[in-house]
């Protein structure tokens, strides 16, 4: 299938092409896909998305007129998609099921912990012949109550790994994981979850229920001092709600990897640029704020299945065979 990769980077490149091995002919652009830039998709059988790439139900439909009848999206979320308009247009949709779940659990903790340890700071400071240890203090993890939002891959994998740090873990999910169970984790819900928790980290997809899931009123029932991680999607966090939390100190750190505006400038080198974003700016001028721009996935593991499963979903939608990694609306 002829199909044009959008928000293309070098790595991404690499990893295709590897899995690939010229079963299909994939051309590049670093343009992300929304309504205007789907023209450049003219004449092709597919397109390759990641999840700043806007297919609403515009960008579906200049897709569609132009010959696009398959999307592929390299990632597990799928909420930058519409779906309703997809089926409309007769585009199939596909996306990355799993890809390393140990990658974003692992990386959770390594946020946790270095905004906890101040590891940051300390790097910084040592490069410049500065040894003190004032303004490094953290805290010992073990025995601390960790609140885990979300067990599926992720979230249980988390939620093991900070069972062996000596954490209480408490859980909230629709469906309980066996396997948390099997930790003797209890599962309670949300609202008991934040009042008993003195680390939050979330794991649950954007979809409407989960859109803001921690906003002022959220934020408020958590435990003063509360730190909060969130390695998903960064509108589960109501941005203006966490900086107000922040400035009174209710919240007492956060560690994100995501961003509720990210599109435009995660995965962009803008350091040549005045950013643009007031309330990022806000957000990254408090020292208990940890960012990073949506690296938790990127691992060598991770990328190699996640271009696998991509290339994979091209060969079931050139032959049109049955995929369990097929979206459908509703």
């Amino acid at each position: 299938m002829r199909t044009l990769v959008f928000d293309t980077h070098s790595y991404d490149r690499a990893f295709l092409d590897a899995a690939n091995a010229g079963r299909h002919l994939l051309e590049y652009t670093t343009a992300q896909l929304d309504a205007q830039t789907a023209a450049l998709a003219r004449g092709f059988d597919a397109v390759c998305l990641f999840v700043n790439d806007r297919a609403d139900a515009a960008a579906m439909a200049a897709l569609a007129a132009g010959g696009v009848r398959t999307i592929v999206q390299r990632s597990t979320g799928y909420n930058n998609l519409d779906l309703e308009a997809a089926a409309r247009h007769g585009i199939a949709c596909f996306r990355v099921r799993d890809y390393s779940p140990h990658a974003v659990a692992e990386f959770a903790v390594a946020l946790l912990q270095t905004l906890n340890r101040k590891t940051h700071r300390a790097y910084n400071r040592t490069r410049e012949h500065n040894f003190r240890l004032a303004g490094l203090l953290g805290r010992d993890l073990h025995g601390q109550t960790v609140g885990v939002v979300g067990t599926g891959r992720i979230g249980a994998i988390f939620a093991r790994i900070m069972h062996g740090f000596g954490c209480l873990i408490l859980a909230h999910d629709v469906r309980p994981h066996p396997d948390v169970q099997a930790l003797g984790v209890r599962y309670v819900p949300l609202d008991a979850l934040l009042a008993e928790s003195d680390i939050v980290s979330l794991h649950v997809p954007l979809v409407p229920a989960t859109h803001h899931l921690l906003d002022a009123a959220a934020l408020s029932r958590c435990r003063r001092g509360v730190t909060i991680v969130n390695t998903s999607r960064g509108k589960l966090i109501d941005t203006e709600a966490l900086i107000g939390a922040l400035q009174s100190g209710h919240v007492g750190g956060v560690a994100l990897d995501v961003y509720e505006e990210e599109e435009g400038k995660f995965f962009r080198d803008l350091s040549d640029q005045v950013l643009d974003d007031e309330v990022l700016a806000r957000l990254m001028s408090f020292p208990n704020v940890l960012l990073t721009s949506h690296q938790a996935f990127f691992t060598h593991e991770a990328m190699t299945t996640i271009a696998g499963t991509t290339i994979a979903n091209l060969d079931a939608a050139a032959a049109g065979a049955p995929s369990p990694n097929r979206l459908a609306p509703g």
